[in-house]
């Protein structure tokens, strides 16, 4: 090997290193002062615990936590699902904030553990109500969370070492996450310019010493703590830069569980992880031995683990919902009941480690302790047809609990499959007419280097954006996308992938949603796959919230890049919430097609022929009374008859009411015109009296001479 393929190798090498992201350092900075003792009214009951209470004894009343014990809550929930995640390369530094400040841990790995943060909270104590305010403040712990940020870390180091000359290549880069009580925007600005004077301080130090680092950026977290039942005086605001070196964002939260919420939100969004809700874990009651409930779990791990969910497409099939906040995503995995003797390897593509998000209920510890125990839980997709697809595992390692991937795709060492014939491989719907118009709109083609994008990119990275933006969401197969089988979507679909969107084309995506929605409205039929299911698939409801998840996810893939690209989300999103009268009418419709399939199944071939009979009898008796109705209405002598219907004995015809099983076409229709032409003329009197279809004619003469008149006519003493 040459010198100069060394040097090449070499500076490819350390290209590759792993630069230090903003989530290797996170400050806490957290308020100490007079008003964090503050109550949060936000109240607790301590009755609840007793099962039997005596008479004469007074309930326990109701307490209500500080913002201090809330902020502390929730910042060591944030602290816990950080460490069982990234037990290593993740470093937090606390600092506590009031007359002055106070540092409970340091960069160092043996002080990062939630054990530690609380052995050192407890020694702090509760903020003291007496303490002059005016001596406390925020600022001295800020400045102490940059002063914090430029210190080197034990990886840092370690990374310094391995580079020597070119150690500047380490990037030293951190998050401060600031828990007070701001009096005002204007107070919010303040601290923002705090925090950057010292960092410009804080750098030119830095430059001149060996056991300091710049920082190349900073992201500033304020949550603003007030009481419920209060009004805000912060409004919440997105991510600013400030400057080069500084980012902030404000949020503004109400204490206690809405700041939890928060926090479990923001540990997501900084740190890149995923919720899995575990379902249909079954699990003993405590009261009732003999009987057990099913129960939910919800765990959070690296996103990475949804990772196959995004490639495929199938992440609108395994069972995605949002939660109440509106902002994360869960995806729901079905329990399987573990074998007892299983010793079989699986085909594992990853494994991840997990946090639950509750760690305090029963049904957490349960399933916790279930697979430290040394068991393992397959998790399969919840799916309405077809068979089941186990895509995760749940097993622990050396007392860790790690979420792992299966392979649930087609193997890498399969034969790949055919195509056309379907030899070597199961999969054959493949969406070949789509693939090649695919391949034709993201053709390369030489570009002069006297061509000039304005935005400044390159013609290749031009083109791999584009190729990004069509493949974030792109079904293979036929039978795995409902939404691309539909020709009323192709002009959302073709506008969505766009860079940018005009005015014009948001035009065309929402007359595009309001096609679906009329369509819909109609009850027109989807192009649902049936491949797999037994019957007529699922019903034409099921198909369109198939329907309505799938162009939800792929809108969702798009709407970050633009406002445009947002307001087409939000017109599905509206669409989707359908008034009452909506949900009654599709009710109704529902109630229909179950009637319709029970008559399907319940038709026979003698009922068949039945209706049959009867409709030539009845139509026999209705020709009949036509042609004798046409001989009287001829005749120049006879006067105007009565329109009278047809007289049928109850052999012939049932009512409506007692007739079981199917009725025919033209049953329905008799009974339709039978009711009309009653309508017509007055009843007769002996019809409208009759018993049980029986009049006693000559009632006048029984009454007269007192005798007893048969039906014949012949009387009797």
């Amino acid at each position: 090997m040459t010198a100069m393929t060394r040097g090449v190798l070499g500076r490819v090498k350390i290209c590759k290193m792993k630069m230090f992201s903003v989530a290797h350092k996170t400050v806490f900075v957290v308020d100490h002062c007079p008003y964090m003792a503050e109550s949060s009214r936000q109240q607790v009951e301590c009755d609840v615990l007793t099962k039997s209470r005596a008479q004469g004894v007074i309930p326990l009343a109701p307490v209500s936590k500080s913002l201090w014990t809330c902020a502390v809550e929730c910042s060591m929930e944030y602290c816990r699902i950080l460490y069982d995640v990234y037990p290593k390369d993740k470093l937090v530094n606390y600092i506590v904030s009031d007359s002055e400040f106070h540092i409970l841990n340091s960069w160092r790995r043996e002080d990062q553990s939630t054990h530690e943060l609380m052995s050192a909270l407890a020694a702090v104590g509760p903020p003291n109500p007496r303490e002059d305010p005016e001596c406390c403040s925020i600022l001295h712990g800020l400045v102490a969370a940059v002063e914090s940020l430029c210190k080197i870390t034990e990886l840092q180091h370690e990374k310094r070492i391995a580079l020597m000359d070119t150690a500047d290549r380490v990037a030293n880069r951190g998050r401060i996450i600031c828990l007070t009580n701001a009096k005002s925007d204007t107070h919010v600005r303040m601290l923002e310019d705090c925090i950057q004077e010292t960092i410009i301080e804080q750098n030119k130090l830095a430059a001149g010493s060996d056991r300091l680092m710049a920082i190349q950026q900073c992201e500033l977290v304020l949550v603003h703590i007030y009481p419920q039942g209060e009004d805000t005086l912060v409004s919440d605001r997105p991510k600013k830069e400030i400057s080069p070196l500084l980012t902030s964002e404000v949020h503004s939260v109400r204490a206690g569980r809405h700041l939890a919420t928060k926090l479990n939100i923001l540990v997501q969004q900084h740190f890149d992880l995923a919720s899995t809700t575990i379902t249909n874990i079954p699990m003993k009651e405590e009261q009732h031995a003999n009987t057990s409930a099913n129960y939910d779990v919800e765990l959070l791990h690296h996103r990475d683990a949804h990772l196959e969910f995004f490639k495929s497409g199938d992440l609108h099939m395994a069972g995605t919902s949002t939660r109440e906040n509106g902002l994360k995503e869960t995806v729901t995995l079905k329990w399987c009941t573990p074998r007892t003797n299983s010793i079989e390897l699986h085909y594992c593509t990853g494994a991840y480690r997990i946090s639950p998000t509750d760690v305090n209920s029963r049904p957490s510890s349960c399933l916790t302790n279930f697979l430290l125990n040394g068991r393992s839980v397959l998790l399969e997709q919840p799916r309405k047809s077809g068979s089941k697809v186990i895509s995760h595992m749940l097993s622990s390692h050396g007392g860790e609990i790690f979420l792992h991937v299966l392979n649930s795709n087609r193997s890498t060492l399969e034969d790949p499959p055919s195509i056309s014939e379907g030899c070597g491989g199961r999969v054959t719907d493949y969406r070949i007419t789509d693939f090649g118009e695919f391949m034709r709109e993201n053709r390369l083609t030489p570009v002069s280097e006297s061509s000039h994008d304005p935005s400044g990119k390159l013609p290749a990275e031009r083109a791999k954006a584009q190729l990004e933006r069509h493949t974030r969401y792109w079904p293979m197969i036929i039978s795995q996308t409902t939404i691309f089988n539909m020709q009323a979507v192709v002009p959302l679909a073709n506008l969505i992938v766009k860079e940018t969107l005009t005015d014009e084309d948001v035009l065309t995506c929402q007359k595009t949603v309001y096609n679906l929605v009329d369509m819909e409205r109609k009850n027109d039929p989807l192009p649902i796959s049936t491949v797999g299911s037994r019957g007529k698939g699922p019903k034409r409801d099921e198909q369109y919230r198939i329907m309505w998840n799938e162009l939800e996810t792929l809108v969702k893939t798009h709407a970050g890049a633009t406002d445009r690209h947002q307001r087409v989300l939000d017109c599905i999103i509206a669409c989707r919430s359908k008034p009452p009268e909506e949900e009654d009418r599709k009710k109704r419709g529902r109630k229909r097609e179950e009637r319709e399939d029970r008559t399907e199944k319940n038709g026979s071939k003698e009922t068949d022929d039945k209706s049959w009979q009867d409709s030539e009898r009845l139509k026999g008796l209705m020709d009949k009374d036509e042609q004798e109705s046409e001989v009287i209405k001829d005749s120049p002598d006879s006067p105007e008859p009565l329109n009278k219907k047809p007289r049928l004995t109850s052999e012939e015809i049932q009512p409506p009411e007692r007739s079981k099983g199917p009725v025919s076409l033209l049953t329905m229709w008799s009974n339709r015109i039978t009711a009309v032409n009653s309508r017509k003329h007055q009843e007769f009197f002996g019809r409208a009296s009759s018993v049980n279809s029986k009049f006693e004619l000559y009632q006048h003469l029984k009454d007269e001479n007192g005798m007893d008149v048969h039906e014949n006519g012949k009387a009797t003493r």
